[in-house]
Parts: C-alpha cells; sequence; structure tokens
C-alpha cells in the first residue's frame, strides 16, 4: 500500500514538473510570438537614383543599406563572421549555454564584464525588436525572441537578417554597405582578408573602423583570422599569411552633393503626388529611381547662380532660381530652387513671382496670332493712352506713333502691347492662358505687362514656354522617367501626353521674334553662339526710382526650355534690385554654352507645312538720289534717276516729280535702283525726290534727298 502510494506521489511530482515545463515552454513561445513583427525584419534599403544612362546619381536613405542574399556573401565571410561573435551558432537554438557560461566565468575572474554570451540570432533580436536598456527584463524578452526566430527561420534566413542589419560606421549599415565603403566592392568580391576586417567592426564599429583607427582595425582583423584558425575556418599558414598583409583600403563615401538637393526634393514630391509614395517609403523601400537629370547642367546650374558676376554688384546677396527641362521629352534637366538651397527648405522654383514683360508672348503675342488677323508686321498702336485711368508707359518714355508686333516684342515696348490686349479682349487672353495652363484671376489690363496679383513659378514658366518651343504643344514636365521596386519590378513612369494649345505657325512665328529679342533686342546681353529665343521681363519696385522687384530671362534653344529668376524673398526699400534682366539672360546664356554637346544642335527646324517668317523690312532714308538729263538718237530728252536701295523686294520706290511747288507721284519701282522719265521738256524746272515703302506693313518710309538735273549728252 505504502509502495502504491510513493508512486502516485512520484508520478504526481512528474507530471506537476512535466506541466510546469510544459507551460514555461508555452509561455515562452506565446512571449516570443507577441513581441516578433515579421515586418520589423524587413531591413530598410537605400533607394537609388539613376539618371537616363545608367550612372548613379545619388542614393536616398534613412539608413544607407543595400540587401543581399546569403547567397552571394562568400562562405569565408559567413565563417569570420560566425567564428568571432558566434563559433556555435549551426549547433544551438538560439540561446548558448556554454557561451553564458563561459562569459560569466570570465567576467568573475576579471571582476568586471568583459565578454559577452548573446549569440548571432540574440543580437539580431536586440537590434530588429528591443532598445539598448540594460535590465533583466530586456534580456529576457531577447532570449525569448531568439528562440522563437529559430522556430521560425532557418540558419540561414538567420544569418542574412543578421548580416544585413548590422552597422559598420561611418553612416553605412549591412554587409554590402560596408563593402562598398571599405573596399568599394561588391560583397561577392570580398577577400578573406576583407571580410575579417568587417567582421571586426561588428562588436565596436567606430572604435575599429579602419578610417579612423587603421592600428585597432588591423589588430581587430588579426584576432579575428586567428580566430577563425582556430575554430577550423582557415589553415595555419593562410592565417599567418592574411595578417602580414597591409589593410588596404579604396574608401566610397556617399557624400550629399548639395546641387542635386533641389532637384531630390521635387523627385520626393513627385513620388508621393504621382505614386503615392510617401519620403519615408521612399528613403526606406530600396527603389530604382531613374530621373532625366542632366548632371552636367545640374552642377553647372548649382556653380552659376552662385557666382556673383551674374549679379548687381549692389545685389550680391539676391536669390536666383534656375529651371530646365528637355524640350522634346518634357523631362526635367536641372533645377535650382536657391543660391543656399536646403533640403525641404523654400523652393523657389515652385514660389509665384510677377513675371513682367516675360508674359506678353503668352497672354497677348500668342493670343492674337492665333486669331488670325495679326501677323508679326501687323502695326500696333504705339502712344501714351490712358484706359480708363490705367496709362502704361514704356520703359524709355518714348512713342513712335505705331510699331509692328515684331518690333513690340524685340524691345519691349509696354504701350503696343496694352493697346492689343485690349483690342483682342481681357478673356480672349485668359482664355488662352488656361491652355497654357496658367490659371490667372486678374481681369485688368496690366495683365499684359506681367503685373500679375499672385504671379507665376519659374516652373509653370518653362512648361509654357514649351509650347513655343515644340510646335505649339504642351507636356507636363516631370522628375521621374521610371520606377521600380526593391524586386526590379515597374510600378511607374512618367507617361506624356501633348496637347495642342497653339498652331505649328503660331509657335514658329513667336520663335522667330523672340530669336530677334535675344540678337538685337532686351535679351542681347551676353554671349552665345547657340540658337536661342527668349524673352526678359523686369518688374518695378513701386517707391523706388529704378529698383525692380523681379528680373526674368525665360528662353529656348532647339534642345532646351527654361526660366531664370532673379530677386529677393522680400523686396523692401533697404533690401531691392538694383539691375534688370540682363543679368537672368547672361546667366542663361552662359548655362547653355557649359551644357553638354548632344543638347546643343546648330539651327531651330521650321516645322513641314508651316510659312517662314521673313526678315522685318528696314526701310533707309534715300539720301544720294541723282537725275541725270540724257538726249538719245531720238531727238528726245528723258531724265534717268539713280540711288542706293536694299536688295529686297518687299521694299517698293514711289517716284515724285516736284514742279512749282507740285507734287506729282510718276510711278513705283519693285527690285530696282533706277528710274527713267522720257519725254522731258528741258524748259521746265523741276526736281525729283524717292520715298521708300514697306509692302507688308503698307507704311512709307522717309523722303529721300531732291534733286534737280544734272546734264550728260550722248549720240548713239
Amino acid at each position: 500500500m505504502k509502495t502504491k502510494v510513493k508512486i502516485l506521489i512520484i508520478s504526481g511530482a512528474c507530471l506537476s514538473v512535466i506541466l510546469f515545463s510544459t507551460l514555461i515552454y508555452v509561455a515562452i513561445i506565446l512571449a516570443g510570438n507577441y513581441v516578433i513583427d515579421n515586418e520589423k525584419l524587413i531591413s530598410d534599403v537605400a533607394t537609388t537614383l539613376l539618371d537616363e544612362e545608367g550612372e548613379l546619381v545619388t542614393k536616398l536613405y534613412s539608413e544607407n543599406r543595400e540587401t543581399v542574399s546569403i547567397q552571394d556573401v562568400p562562405r569565408h565571410v559567413q565563417d569570420a563572421f560566425i567564428a568571432i561573435e558566434d563559433n556555435r551558432f549551426y549547433n544551438h537554438h538560439g540561446v548558448d549555454p556554454r557561451a553564458i557560461t563561459r562569459a560569466l566565468y570570465r567576467d568573475i575572474i576579471a571582476g568586471a564584464k568583459v565578454e559577452g554570451g548573446s549569440t548571432i540570432t540574440q543580437q539580431l533580436a536586440k537590434n530588429v525588436f528591443l532598445t539598448n536598456e540594460k535590465s533583466w527584463f530586456r534580456k529576457t524578452k531577447e532570449v525569448l525572441i531568439a528562440m522563437n526566430l529559430e522556430r521560425r527561420y532557418s540558419k540561414r534566413e538567420l544569418l542574412e537578417l543578421y548580416l544585413n542589419r548590422i552597422y559598420f560606421g561611418h553612416g553605412a549599415y549591412g554587409i554590402q554597405a560596408a563593402s562598398k565603403l571599405y573596399f568599394n566592392v561588391d560583397v561577392s568580391e570580398l577577400t578573406i582578408d576583407q571580410g575579417a576586417l568587417l567582421a571586426g567592426l561588428a562588436k565596436a564599429p567606430n572604435s575599429y573602423s579602419p578610417i579612423s583607427n587603421p592600428e585597432r582595425s588591423k589588430q581587430r582583423r588579426d584576432l579575428v583570422l586567428t580566430v577563425m584558425e582556430r575554430n577550423g575556418f582557415l589553415h595555419a599558414s593562410e592565417s599567418v599569411r592574411y595578417k602580414g598583409k597591409t589593410v588596404n583600403l579604396n574608401v566610397n563615401r556617399l557624400s550629399e552633393n548639395e546641387a542635386y538637393l533641389t532637384y531630390i526634393d521635387m523627385v520626393l514630391k513627385e513620388a508621393e503626388e504621382r505614386y503615392s509614395l510617401s519620403s519615408d517609403e521612399v528613403l526606406r523601400g530600396g527603389y530604382t529611381i531613374v530621373v532625366p537629370m542632366n548632371r552636367q547642367l545640374q552642377e553647372t546650374a548649382y556653380s552659376l547662380i552662385k557666382d556673383g558676376q551674374y549679379y548687381p554688384k549692389q545685389n550680391q546677396d539676391a536669390e536666383a532660381t534656375v529651371s530646365l527641362m528637355d524640350v522634346k521629352s518634357g523631362g526635367m534637366l536641372a533645377v535650382q530652387g536657391g543660391r543656399d538651397y536646403v533640403r525641404r527648405g523654400l523652393n523657389r522654383v515652385e514660389v509665384q513671382r510677377q513675371p513682367g514683360s516675360s508674359f506678353k508672348p503668352l497672354a497677348v503675342f500668342a493670343p492674337a496670332l492665333e486669331q488670325g488677323d495679326y501677323h508679326p508686321y501687323s502695326l500696333l498702336r504705339d502712344e501714351l493712352v490712358d484706359y480708363n485711368g490705367y496709362s502704361p508707359r514704356n520703359y524709355n518714355h518714348q512713342y513712335s506713333g505705331e510699331v509692328t508686333m515684331y518690333d513690340s516684342i524685340t524691345h519691349s515696348i509696354n504701350a503696343p502691347a496694352v493697346w492689343l490686349l485690349n483690342e483682342i479682349g481681357i478673356e480672349t487672353s485668359l482664355e488662352m492662358l488656361e491652355r497654357f495652363d496658367l490659371s490667372i484671376p486678374d481681369r485688368g489690363l496690366a495683365l499684359a505687362l506681367g503685373g500679375l496679383e499672385q504671379g507665376v513659378t519659374p516652373l509653370q514658366m518653362t512648361k509654357a514656354y514649351r509650347v513655343l518651343a515644340h510646335q505649339g504643344q504642351i507636356i507636363e514636365p516631370y522628375f521621374i522617367k521610371d520606377i521600380y521596386d526593391q524586386n526590379g519590378d515597374w510600378i511607374g513612369g512618367a507617361e506624356q501626353i501633348e496637347k495642342e494649345v497653339i498652331s505649328p505657325q503660331t509657335a514658329w512665328y513667336m520663335t522667330r521674334m523672340l530669336e530677334s529679342v535675344v540678337k538685337v533686342g532686351t535679351g542681347k546681353n551676353g554671349q552665345t553662339s547657340l540658337p536661342l529665343a527668349g524673352k526678359t521681363g523686369t518688374t518695378s519696385f513701386t517707391g523706388v526710382d529704378g529698383g525692380a522687384k523681379d528680373a526674368w530671362f525665360v528662353g529656348y534653344t532647339p534642345s532646351v526650355v527654361g526660366a531664370i529668376w532673379m530677386g529677393y524673398d522680400t523686396t523692401t526699400s533697404e533690401t531691392y534690385l538694383q539691375g534688370g534682366s540682363s543679368y537672368p539672360t547672361a546667366l542663361f546664356k552662359e548655362l547653355i554654352n557649359k551644357g553638354p554637346h548632344h543638347l546643343k544642335r546648330l539651327a531651330f527646324e521650321k516645322p513641314e507645312g508651316v510659312d517662314d517668317l521673313a526678315p522685318p523690312v528696314r526701310l533707309t532714308q534715300i539720301n544720294d538720289l541723282s537725275a541725270t538729263l540724257a538726249m538719245g538718237g531720238s531727238g528726245f530728252m528723258s531724265v534717268k534717276l539713280n540711288w542706293t536701295g536694299v536688295p529686297d523686294e518687299r521694299v517698293h520706290y514711289q517716284i515724285y516729280e516736284i514742279s512749282k511747288g507740285e507734287r506729282t507721284k510718276l510711278a513705283t519701282v519693285v527690285g530696282s535702283e533706277e528710274y527713267l522719265v522720257t519725254r522731258y521738256n528741258p524748259f521746265s524746272s523741276k526736281e525729283y525726290e524717292i520715298v521708300p515703302y514697306d509692302s507688308t506693313t503698307k507704311r512709307l518710309g522717309e523722303p529721300s534727298n531732291r534733286t534737280g538735273i544734272t546734264f550728260e549728252f550722248g549720240f548713239h
């Protein structure tokens, strides 16, 4: 009976132990499962920006990291980490009792904590799920998580997660980023001694950095090689040979290029607006983004806007922006949001400014040409006119009565532009501006001169002028050509759809007139041999004589269209521009001069089916008219008139005879510089004069000198 009781007691005790152990095991599993979040095991990966040639532009990251498969990590590199960090990695289940016992023993002997007993799995658990808090509770959670990680993942998977997670110093996270930082090679190319050096960094990357502490780094590397030999990963001869090698670095730091900051911010903004990717997701998601940036133009723009020679002497602290777009594709080639732009700061490329006269082609001249009632050589009224209290003045306060549209644009004459807007109607202008994708609330005639309430941005002006540059077609600017996820799958890209805003004929006429602005008009400052069309713009600062708020040049070559703005963020009576649009004009020209060769074309090409615009007719005054009396064999006298004209058949010459104060028109001559007056009466007193006539504008020029008759006899 007693034996049975003993058996029952023992059995109950055993059962209790089993149940208790089972409960503990279940608790461990449940506790570990509770804190494990699989999403946290997915490492943040840097996003790569490539240009269209596939060259690296920069990387975007919160942590500079590139994940790699364990298959890409050489076996000797894996062995180095296992040897120095956890030589029983393949034999334990997340926690190594031997390592813990050994660490405790050595700590007791040393009287201080000199060795850790954490396994690679525990280190992964701590790095991913826990803080650096030193407490038994945190250590307990570390053990629980490590044991559960071992249940969920294979040893190769755990080692891969660990190697991609480690911090190696100097901003490099993961074995791949470290390989490129210290040796500028892919992880698959690491040698045994290089792998040993990186394995030695895991314990204390700052202390053992080969960049900051080369001697300590070598000592640590050699220790790793010794441990590798001790654990059978190397032969003794190999260990000795590798220890004899110096540490040869090929440092490839990923430094932030300040020239790219504005462009990067525009990429992040576009990723959010078009692809619903937050900035945080882009910085962590390991995307590959192809951008249309031209690095040469981007860096040149950054350099030039900082150069004081492109600013008035009194305005060396003025701000400036640059936006350049590929005419054909709409891809943004370069953008600078300010002279000292900071990440996510004030991006002046998207700040509204008054465009001044650079707005005239969009608001006045293109709409007038589109109506069909006007031509580049149509005459516009150039007088000081009062429009119900608004009296626009020419900058030089001179008025010629009438002027061609061509000359009004070339010399940026204000009065004709306002007169023309009044003629075509403000609503016509606003409707056209909407087609240029410019929503303008203004309803006054000051619209003609770019005197806007809210203004427009440099990026908007770049987009609008592309219409003039490319056969009247509008296109959406873009900063992202293609975007791929971490697996290389395409998730989106620029889908460029063009839409006609104005006819190709109007666009071509505008290009020809804007070429004249650059050659002989307000845009002639600066030097370039490249074909260039564009318009200047300056807005006055009220209250300061000669002061300005905004200075612009907006223009295009056959390949590049863009805008440069100069001014201050806030204009005051103490802080205002003392120079006009000649400065951004010179800057624009120098920028395209220094652009890449493939963006330099020899000339604008006239589209098929479009009439070219002949150069303007220039009526020069004739001062050398001569009249010679000649007698021929027939016995009749005649008068031969000669003068020097211009080789342009659009110029006609009206011949006048003056007798007794009366002026009589004899004829109109085309394509000749002489005229014969037949059956001349020698007893009359007569003089002659010529008046040139422009057949395109129907305008008369100044009368020539009046001349009497000289005698020249000849018999035939």
